[in-house]
């Protein structure tokens, strides 16, 4: 009787073992990739799936994309200049299958790839190619990637440089020459106002030549703005014809002029 118990938990404990190993469950964001006696069969999940135990095998492999900031590159430009960079990844498992099978750590290999990418991709570039135009090197690093991971299943979705770090000896040598831009833009823009000032004198002047006693008047308008401004005594020279004019208005005779000796 004690035998018979015996041999009825034994065989309890061993359907409970193949119960539990008989199935598999998988995240939505998991896949699983069966090997079945070692060699590879297909992918499954999510949810449950059935598995023969002692003989079946899962790989699980997560799919969400995976953030990783690259360690900094020490790296040369193709001008000569000492840069350290460093750049931000974002890449993902697309094919379950080819990252369990294709490469032992499909993760630490892409990180890797990138690393090298990122210094190639500097050293084909010059200095001021990595300061201003970060969008084409970040294009040139993706497509590099991409031609590394694609065989083993690893979709790179982005790659950007975060941060670019060059000598002071440099960073100066740059700020005198954005200086130096500057102090040429402003002289261009002061030229160019003078040019205009002058072109919009020369047609004044022309109108007022052509005007009969409008040079006189726009005397007579400067006196007065003169006389506003500065609290001084001012002894302006008129011409006779003038004179005559404003004595002729007032109803007195003309003035005599002085006569020649």
């Amino acid at each position: 009787m004690i035998f018979s118990s015996a041999i009825l938990l034994v065989a309890l404990i061993v359907l409970l073992v193949f119960s539990l190993k008989s199935f598999g469950i998988n995240q939505e964001y998991q896949r699983g990739v069966l090997f079945r006696l070692g060699r590879l069969g297909a992918s499954k999940g999510p949810g449950w799936y059935w598995l023969i135990p002692f003989v079946d095998r899962v790989v699980r492999v997560d799919q969400r994309i995976i953030t990783y900031q690259l360690e900094t590159q020490e790296t040369i430009t193709r001008d000569g200049v000492a840069v350290r960079v460093n750049a931000v990844l974002w890449f993902r498992a697309d094919s379950p299958i080819q990252v369990v099978t294709a490469v032992e750590d499909w993760r630490g290999a892409t990180v890797q790839a990138a690393e090298t990418a990122l210094r190639d991709a500097i050293g084909q570039s010059d200095l001021d190619h990595v300061l201003k135009d970060r969008a084409t090197i970040n294009a040139r690093l993706q497509q590099l990637l991409r031609e590394a991971s694609l065989k083993w299943g690893v979709e790179v979705d982005s790659v950007e440089i975060k941060d670019v770090d060059i000598p002071e000896q440099m960073q100066r040598a740059i700020a005198k020459e954005a200086e130096a831009i500057r102090e040429k833009r402003a002289r261009i823009v002061r030229a160019e106002g003078e040019q205009d000032a002058a072109a919009k004198l020369s047609k004044a002047a022309e109108v007022i030549s052509g005007a009969s006693g409008a040079l006189e008047l726009r005397r007579l308008q400067t006196l007065a703005e003169i006389g506003v401004e500065h609290n001084t005594t001012i002894v302006a020279m008129l011409p006779v014809e003038l004179i005559h004019a404003a004595r002729k208005i007032a109803g007195l005779p003309p003035a005599e002029e002085p006569e020649e000796t």
